[in-house]
């Protein structure tokens, strides 16, 4: 059974730090993302806190085994 994964991340950092941007060019949630990837049985995509609902509608919830959440500087931003 596949395993579907969704790998959230602020993506601030990434936008507003050089050196962060420098590292993670692709953002944090990109590089989990891709090595999740790694495993032939999880299937993974990734979505961001700029995104229309965070990039987290509920029909993308309920199409979710595993929500992998990567928040550091903007909480607060996230609709309940």
């Amino acid at each position: 059974m596949t395993i579907r994964a969704v790998v959230w991340g602020e993506n601030i950092h990434e936008r507003t730090n050089d050196v962060v941007a420098g590292i993670y060019p692709e953002g944090m949630h990109a590089t989990i993302a891709n090595a999740l990837k790694l495993d032939p049985e999880i299937s993974v995509s990734w979505a961001t806190l700029e995104q229309p609902e965070h990039g987290l509608p509920a029909d993308r919830l309920a199409q979710t085994d595993v929500l992998v959440w990567w928040g550091h500087k903007d909480h607060g931003a996230v609709a309940d």
